[in-house]
């Protein structure tokens, strides 16, 4: 995998739902010479323009936003309350630094009531996220002359290699927009059939809401979302369980808690990655979302739409890992069916169910 400097600067980046001026500007400063347009809608989302052959249009969503937290109290000895940005495990907090994003950015570190004070039945439990605050060494006098109410706070922590992955904090879902702008990358000065859309949207992780208003405005024929999923690969899981592999390739989304692909889409990302010698494996989610339910639905027709999702462990956690073959899976995958979507029939009438096959996509029979 080329290029993880950017990759780097992408996960590190702050950008908390609702406050993702940062790693726009990030993505605004890498993405402008790859395109033929770029805008910002009244959301915040990046919207760039790849000019087709045909006036058709293609979305591919990727998330910018990463979850966190934001000031909602400061105590009379400094210590900083918050709410949760997104979907939090409490368990995953205990011994984490943050940065306040105040008038400077300050850094912090999360704490609890200590083990060593606990009542027995306390200690086996769960600190509840409410029980948890923000130390940033300063009285409170010093902290409110940096610090208010309202300012956003992001997890702290780099991205690291290890092994044959990365592994650091907000993987979910900078990954998908470090391999959406490899993928314009590569296209660049490449013909493509149809007006791509490469969308970068704000406040996935609560709810989806960048993309919808995205969608209406972008009115896709065809959909793509981009983002994580489980992979649920670890000692104690049941084969049933597992979603994903890492490092078992890209993963084509048949289904999730908030989406069912279009079979037709499906098949066809399954039919590229055959004639372009791609690894990929399915992945059936049974609960979450992402984008590609706004793109498939928010449009005024509605548009063909599935998803190629990244296999991840830990997700939510600032310990994310994914693998850099996988990555590069994504990488081939996506760019290969945005040149290819011309050559494929689209219509309801076609026979688009393949017969089975010994052959087999990420351990699963390669037919839907």
């Amino acid at each position: 995998m080329n290029n993880l400097n950017l990759l780097r600067a992408v996960c590190e980046a702050p950008g908390v739902s609702g406050f993702e001026r940062r790693i726009r500007q990030l993505i605004l400063d890498e993405v402008k010479h790859l395109v033929d347009e770029v805008s910002i809608d009244n959301m915040g989302n990046v919207i760039a323009l790849r000019r087709g052959r045909e006036r058709k249009r293609v979305m591919v969503a990727a998330h910018m936003d990463e979850i966190g937290f934001i000031v909602n109290h400061i105590d009379e000895k400094g210590f900083i309350r918050f709410l949760p940005l997104g979907g939090f495990d409490p368990k995953t907090l205990t011994a984490q630094r943050v940065m306040v994003h105040g008038r400077r950015d300050v850094i912090g570190v999360m704490g609890s009531k200590p083990i060593h004070i606990m009542k027995p039945e306390e200690r086996t439990k769960v600190v509840p996220t409410s029980d948890y605050f923000i130390d940033v060494g300063l009285p409170r006098e010093e902290v409110e002359k940096l610090i208010a109410v309202g300012d956003p706070i992001t997890r702290e922590r780099e991205l690291i290699e290890i092994g044959d992955c990365v592994t650091g904090k907000s993987l979910d879902n900078r990954v998908s927009v470090f391999i959406l702008l490899e993928v314009l990358r590569e296209l660049r000065g490449q013909d493509i059939p149809y007006d791509l859309y490469a969308t970068f949207t704000v406040q996935e992780e609560v709810g989806l809401r960048g993309a919808m208003g995205s969608v209406s405005h972008i009115d896709p024929d065809f959909g793509f979302g981009l983002d994580v999923t489980i992979a649920y690969d670890v000692p104690g899981s049941t084969p049933q369980e597992r979603v994903t592999g890492l490092g078992c390739g890209a993963a084509i989304k048949v289904l999730d808690g908030s989406v069912i692909s279009d079979y037709r889409m499906v098949n066809y990302l399954k039919n590229v990655a055959r004639e372009d010698d791609i690894t990929t494996q399915l992945e059936l989610l049974p609960a979450g979302g992402t984008d590609t339910a706004a793109v498939q639905r928010y449009g005024t027709k509605g548009s063909i739409a599935g998803a190629i999702s990244i296999p991840l462990r830990n997700m939510h956690q600032v310990i994310e890992m994914a693998s850099k073959q996988d990555i590069a899976d994504c990488i081939a995958l996506l760019s290969a069916a945005i040149r290819k979507l011309d050559t494929y029939d689209w219509n309801f009438s076609a026979d688009h169910v393949q017969p089975p096959h010994p052959d087999r996509v990420g351990g699963q029979t390669d037919w839907l």
